[in-house]
């Protein structure tokens, strides 16, 4: 690539992973030979800095006409834009829960590796966002990855940590080969890593063994992309990640995590498998193996629910609650509505209002049980008016946005033909379930006996992040048309990476 090349790319469109790149690099810097002396808290909020003017940029790029660089492995349409606004608003959340993170062991010396490693793990989303080549998705992946391994185990002396690090990766390594191992299969059959001439090259494909080995490599990639999105039973990792790693961590895990695995999901599996006549060649290939998302979107409802009932510790409990949540959003790519994306992108979006809220609220008390919220209502009155407005949005009882975005799932599953009768009734009565949990929760803040005092970290920055993420969940449970028409004014069509 020579220098003419190289400056007529329009590189406008990366600016802001350029922001989020450039800080982590100065970071990183700034940490090794800044004196110990100096607090590295002022790094994060150098970290918060970079994530709103990203957004701002990102922000100015609405509307653009869909267009890639750099040899059409980098993309920049409507559906990067969305789902990177996501990413960006819930990496400044986390970013600030970061800042406020005053645990019982320390995280002082390492604070400062947390900010630029946080800021790679994000970059790495972003980049997937935009991929439009397995090469470029998978390096985005890998960013993601192996910087999320060590913001696990950052606490180097803490046990539960180290622990939980070691399973994270064992298990990611195995489901990053598999991935990998699927996606070889479709690069060796379609001769080309660029995913829109890979679907143009599949969709001609006649040879019935050439299609099983699409097959193998569908149920590989969706197998090493449900541990991404902690869908069981690839869930093994989740809880004891989950309650091993700092709370800031979780957040991260729990929701930029996720959104990027279904962002990649449904890059992938709309770009190339839709694409793909089966064996009969009435339908797509993906069409021909919906009985497989089905079943997955089903047992990760099913089984995150059931388990979620018999734990005492608050961070596992949001654990299997989050794996029940990544079924929820797996039945509305089962479902393949015409509204598909849109549902998932508010989905993620009040998912992120809720669990910011939970994890403020865990680190502001800095309580781990559940029996320690006994008496939340007599001793701090405004966190548990907080916190049961959270989990009843997380329940998906109506006033809130988690049953909006419930609703939006159980209507596009029966909008389909043939119709998901049986993953909807499935996810009604999972969310009737997890009635249970969640409002166990209330139950101790507000009619049991006070046993636990605890001392509160922080309270004025969390208790910032806990108003605007409250307000949120109440906000777009009522107006819900705000964040819809925010979509359908500035985003004329999701699906634009197909073009």
């Amino acid at each position: 690539m020579d220098l003419d090349t190289l400056l007529s790319f329009s590189w406008h469109a990366m600016v802001p992973e350029f922001i989020i790149l450039g800080t982590a690099t100065l970071l990183s810097l700034l940490d090794l030979f800044l004196p110990r002396s100096f607090h590295r808290k002022w790094l994060g909020w150098l970290g918060v800095g970079s994530i709103v003017a990203a957004l701002i940029f990102l922000l100015t790029l609405i509307g653009d006409t869909p267009f890639a660089i750099l040899y059409d492995t980098f993309r920049l349409d409507s559906f990067a834009i969305a789902f990177k606004l996501v990413l960006l608003v819930a990496a400044g959340f986390v970013l600030l829960l970061a800042i406020s993170y005053e645990p019982k062991e320390e995280l002082t010396e390492f604070r400062g590796e947390f900010f630029y490693l946080f800021l790679v793990a994000l970059l790495g989303a972003m980049i997937m966002s935009s991929s439009a080549d397995l090469i470029t998705l998978f390096v985005g992946l890998e960013l993601m990855t192996l910087s999320s391994y060590i913001l696990v185990g950052i606490r180097k002396k803490h046990l539960p940590s180290n622990e939980s690090a070691m399973k994270y990766v064992i298990n990611g390594g195995i489901a990053t080969a598999i991935t990998l191992f699927g996606m070889s299969y479709l690069y060796g059959i379609a001769g080309t890593t660029n995913i829109l001439e890979m679907a143009g090259r599949l969709q001609e494909l006649t040879n019935t063994q050439h299609l099983f080995l699409l097959a193998l490599a569908f149920l590989m990639i969706l197998a090493g992309l449900a541990f991404k999105i902690a869908a069981a039973p690839f869930h093994m990792w989740t809880p004891d990640v989950y309650e091993g790693a700092p709370i800031p961590v979780t957040a991260f895990l729990s929701i930029i995590s996720k959104a990027a695995g279904f962002i990649l999901i449904i890059r992938m599996f709309i770009t190339v498998f839709y694409h793909i006549p089966d064996v009969s060649n009435n339908s797509s290939l993906l069409m021909a193996l919906q009985n497989f998302l089905a079943v997955l979107a089903a047992v990760t409802m099913i089984w995150g629910n059931l388990v979620a009932l018999r734990q005492t510790k608050i961070k596992r409990m949001l654990a299997y609650s989050s794996i029940a949540h990544a079924g929820y959003l797996l039945v509305a790519v089962t479902a393949f509505s015409a509204f598909m994306v849109e549902t998932i992108w508010f989905y993620l979006t009040a998912y992120l209002f809720m669990t910011i809220a939970v994890f403020s609220l865990l680190q502001l008390m800095n309580i781990e049980e559940l029996k320690q919220l006994s008496g939340l209502s007599k001793r701090a009155p405004l966190l548990a008016v907080a916190l049961a407005l959270t989990m009843l949005g997380l329940a998906g009882i109506p006033g809130t946005s988690g049953f909006i975005g419930k609703l939006n799932i159980f209507l596009g599953a029966l909008s389909t033909e043939p119709t998901h009768y049986l993953l909807a009734v499935i996810l009604i009565a999972t969310t009737v379930i997890s009635y249970i949990y969640y409002f166990k929760l209330i139950i101790y803040a507000f009619f049991r006996e006070a046993n636990h005092n605890f001392q509160m970290s922080g309270k004025k920055l969390n208790g910032i992040i806990i108003s605007i993420c409250v307000m949120m969940t109440v906000l777009l449970g009522v107006f819900p048309q705000l964040a819809y028409d925010f979509l359908h004014q500035n985003f004329l069509s999701f699906y634009d990476f197909l073009q």
